[in-house]
């Protein structure tokens, strides 16, 4: 199956395409069936050059378009049509961005009530984590005292030696 689309030429960072025919299955770098035009983007005028009555025999004899040289030829007047979407955005970026959406529209709905309204859920959510904040420090406290005490360390110590000594013997 024929395609037309755009091959990538031109210097690093300065790139220009040619609007070539070539199969589906080929490298926009091998084997082209026909150069129809090129598209410079950097330009300040986006300068798009086609051959239009190549493009619409190839386009008559079933060449299928890439999005962006579909769009290209809607901008540039050589077919009628609506514009695709060029970037695909994959099933990760959509399920990200419902959730986004659905956090907003949660949102939404908060700021409709009244000032009164609002002050009390915020007043509620912040005391609980105050006071969980508050309650494991006073815990920390607690345990490195009992660490600190000399008694556990010397009664420790022995208890090493005496499985030391043990070991050798048997």
């Amino acid at each position: 199956m024929l395609h037309i689309r755009l091959s990538r030429v031109g210097k690093k960072k300065q790139p220009t395409y040619r609007i070539i025919v070539t199969e589906k299955t080929r490298d926009t770098k091998g084997k082209v069936t026909e150069t129809i035009g090129h598209y410079d983007p950097r330009s300040a005028d986006k300068k798009l050059v086609v051959d239009k009555e190549r493009a619409e025999h190839w386009i008559k004899n079933g060449a299928q378009m890439s999005n962006t040289i579909h769009n290209l030829f809607i901008k540039e007047g050589i077919i009628t049509d609506k514009k695709r979407k060029s970037v695909k955005i994959s099933d990760k970026r959509k399920a990200k961005k419902e959730e986004k959406d659905k956090g907003a529209d949660a949102e939404a709905p908060a700021e409709e009530k009244t000032e009164g309204e609002e002050a009390k859920p915020e007043e509620k959510k912040e005391a609980p984590v105050e006071e969980k904040k508050e309650e494991p420090k006073e815990e920390k406290k607690e345990e490195s005292k009992p660490e600190e005490k000399p008694e556990d360390k010397k009664e420790e110590a022995p208890k090493e030696e005496k499985t030391g000594e043990e070991k050798p013997t048997e």
